[in-house]
């Protein structure tokens, strides 16, 4: 799945165009290495955030297309 679209489908980040701005601002990283939009994302992969200030990390736990706003929180663990 493209880190954009699992950054909103996990709730991570509330709008995919949201999502896409920070990964071209150079904001989001996979396992170390800066993301683009469109990277692939996979479980056990480690994401890391930052805006501003705040450095938010996590694991991907499940990689799904379509989640309840409950199971959202399943789809990672923060670090």
């Amino acid at each position: 799945m493209r880190i954009d679209k699992y950054l909103k489908v996990s709730r991570v980040i509330k709008r995919r165009t949201v999502a896409q701005e920070a990964c071209e601002g150079g904001r989001v990283s996979i396992n170390g290495k800066t993301a683009k939009p469109s990277s692939e994302v996979k479980i056990g992969d480690v994401v890391e955030i930052r805006f501003g200030a705040n450095i938010t990390k996590f694991r991907v736990e499940s990689v799904s297309e379509h989640v309840t706003k409950e199971g959202a929180s399943e789809m990672f663990t923060l670090i």
